[in-house]
């Protein structure tokens, strides 16, 4: 099962994408939620409802007249990881960037503002030209918990999507936090829709590719993690609750800009795609940064 956010005649709506088509599920039952957070809340017992709709509603709007938005618009956490690739952490090692390789998992904070969709345009900061791409899987979280074992992370997950966690070097090195430099608008981009758990038994055996205007800058895969999933959830459920929706940006492979020689940032025009296997691909145009102010 594919859970999809989109836009169809002006109106934002969760669906399911069946082959290139899509079911309205708000449209196909009242009772269904049009908001995909609140659709993880109801847990299995609404994703059942959904498989039933599937199963039964005949009315499909084609893939093609519709826009993709990110699944999660309003997603309650957007947390990333860095330095979980050994392919990751050989390169900065040999990179001679002043980073510590820590011997314990790194999280930070992306604020939710940054969300944006599958297919839109991405900014360059004003403040900066150190913007650098990092394609990464992203898990969602499916159920509220707490203190989850390891071994049991996999029971928690509603699915994957793919991401982009865009980055501003200069911005993220200002603080050990890096959150200001992960969190500019737009540079959070997920999609193109939730692979369900159903559809994806190897998440951590999945090829992950990064395009810049058609030259493959990475190319690894999610066995590479030097942690699990689960450790990856362990680690964060003994501090904190997950929430259904919350976003999980797992690191990236090797090829990222910071560390090739000379460095290689993004520039405007630039389009940036990123691919996993099973997962889809999203792909970002690179745009200046608008100019409003104050909310103007």
């Amino acid at each position: 099962m594919k859970l999809i956010t989109f836009n169809y005649k002006n109106n934002q709506r969760i669906g399911a994408l069946v082959d290139e088509e899509i079911i309205d599920l708000t449209q196909a039952d009242s009772k269904l939620p049009n908001d995909m957070v609140r659709l993880l809340d109801g847990g299995s017992e609404a994703l059942e409802v959904v498989r039933k709709v599937i199963a039964s509603c005949k009315e499909r709007i084609p893939l093609a007249d519709v826009k993709l938005c990110a699944p999660i618009p309003r997603a309650r956490k957007f947390l990333g990881l860095g330095l979980s690739y050994r392919s990751h952490v050989e390169e900065i090692k040999n990179s001679g960037l002043d980073i510590v390789i820590p011997d314990n998992q790194v999280w930070f904070n992306k604020q939710v503002s940054c969300i944006t969709g599958p297919y839109d345009p991405i900014h360059m900061p004003r403040v900066s030209t150190a913007f650098d791409y990092e394609g990464e899987m992203a898990v969602v979280i499916g159920k509220r918990c707490r203190h989850v074992p390891a071994d049991k992370g996999h029971e928690v997950v509603a699915g994957y999507m793919v991401t982009n966690d865009l980055s501003v070097r200069d911005w993220q090195m200002r603080s050990p936090t890096a959150m200001l430099g992960k969190s500019f608008d737009t540079h959070g981009p997920i999609g193109p829709w939730i692979t369900c758990v159903d559809e994806m038994d190897r998440p951590e055996n999945l090829r992950v590719q990064t395009w810049i205007d058609g030259e493959k800058r990475q190319d690894g895969n999610t066995d590479d993690f030097i942690y699990s999933i689960g450790e990856m959830i362990a680690e964060l459920t003994t501090v904190f609750t997950l929430e259904p929706g919350d976003i999980l940006a797992t690191g990236t492979p090797s090829g990222i800009g910071a560390a090739s020689k000379p460095q290689r940032f993004l520039k405007i025009g630039q389009s940036v795609r990123v691919e996993i296997e099973g997962l889809g691909h999203i792909e970002n145009r690179v745009i200046s940064e608008p100019n409003n102010i104050y909310g103007g």
